[in-house]
């Protein structure tokens, strides 16, 4: 295990004014290189993730607060307490970073935008994290992932033709934000170490979305502006031909991906796909019927019937797995992705650990999320806040 004081970004503090998960995410995976996350939560009730989801029966905090909160400090600010404030404006002072998921224009009026902090410390990393940007139409529409996706237009690569716009089941947005965030941020780490001072870095739910979709959108501005046209069968991307997709065997799902139908033919012993098979465009063209007619014999063996005979052959292909099958294969068990988290009052969370290892070790941290201002006094008196 990597020892923390080892870690890359070991001795720096940043300062987590941020709630929910797009500015949480960013600063575990923060926290996961290194340094020390100073949670700043309401006196009462702190991040209001702390009771969004199903909770905790023995914390009373949702699991999923844990997940992103875990190893990180909390220090309970009251925003309208003049000595609360001065106290959190003595920490950014002393801070590495400062990041914040306020609607724009929020953090200005509490005195503490970009402009203030800067004057506060020259040398701090402030980064923000809206749900549209800080300027245009949309900056005072709620910053809410379902919505960010509903604007984002990637609704629609989702599902089949026919189907209507369909959701991701993840907070997308959230997470490729903050993820995008700590690119950022690290970035600008990086050039405060050659010239000294502090920056700004800004990105939002719609643009990390928009990005997500670089592969596709520029295909669309480049061809016409030609909306995508998912397959009415088993689509699973929009602009790829047969056979791509999943296909139900007798006791689970195939997934197929890029696969010329001449070779898949003569391994699945098809010859209903014969009419197609030498015609590349018709891959394309006569999507879902090829997808069907694959569909249809596919589901008359098991997905390890299927591996046997497509692997060995080099056709790109695996079994589709729920979270019990892929948390008991050898896959994934030798990641060693997961950790159990703790608290003193017994709260113990299965989560997962950073995705980013670290001179060939993943780094592991045990602490559950802190409860509401648990670290109010040793934070105080360690950087001087009275």
């Amino acid at each position: 295990m990597v020892v923390e004081k080892e870690l890359p970004l070991a001795g720096l503090v940043v300062v987590d004014m941020s709630q929910f998960l797009s500015g949480p995410y960013c600063t575990l995976r923060l926290m996961d290189l290194g340094a020390r996350v100073i949670k700043i939560e309401r006196p009462e009730g702190g991040d209001l993730s702390r009771r969004l989801y199903l909770s905790d029966s023995e914390s009373g905090d949702s699991t999923i607060f844990h997940a992103i909160n875990r190893s990180k400090e909390s220090l309970a600010i009251d925003l309208k307490s003049a000595r609360d404030m001065q106290a959190l404006r003595k920490l950014i002072s002393k801070a590495d970073v400062l990041v914040q998921n306020f609607r724009p224009g929020v953090i200005e009026r509490l005195g503490l935008g970009y402009e203030a902090a800067q004057q506060i410390n020259p040398r701090l990393v402030y980064c923000s994290i809206s749900g549209y940007g800080e300027e245009g139409p949309w900056v005072s529409r709620p910053g809410q992932d379902l919505l960010a996706q509903s604007r984002s237009g990637v609704m629609w690569l989702n599902g089949d033709e026919g189907q209507g716009p369909v959701p991701f089941g993840l907070a997308i947005g959230d997470m490729l934000a903050g993820a995008a965030a700590a690119q950022g941020i690290l970035a600008a780490l990086v050039r405060r170490g050659v010239t000294g001072k502090g920056g700004l870095v800004e990105t939002s739910l719609l643009e990390a979305l928009v990005d997500l979709q670089v592969e596709v959108l520029t295909v669309h501005m480049n061809n016409g502006n030609k909306l995508p046209q998912r397959a009415g069968f088993r689509s699973a991307h929009a602009y790829l031909s047969a056979p791509y997709g999943v296909y139900p065997a007798t006791d689970g799902y195939l997934a197929i991906a890029m696969t010329p139908i001449s070779k898949l033919a003569d391994l699945l012993g098809m010859e209903e796909l014969a009419p197609y098979r030498d015609d590349p465009k018709s891959w394309f063209t006569a999507r879902d019927e090829i997808k069907a007619l694959i569909s249809a014999h596919i589901a008359t063996r098991t997905v390890e019937e299927w591996l046997a005979i497509l692997e060995p052959a080099d056709i790109w292909c695996a079994k589709v797995l729920n979270w019990a099958e892929l948390l008991q294969s050898a896959g994934f068990g030798v990641l060693d992705m997961l950790q159990t988290v703790g608290r003193d009052d017994d709260v113990s969370v299965r989560t997962t650990r950073s995705p980013v290892r670290i001179d060939g070790q993943r780094p592991k941290f045990e602490r559950a999320a802190p409860h509401v201002g648990e670290h109010n006094a040793a934070i105080w008196e360690e950087f001087d806040l009275g």
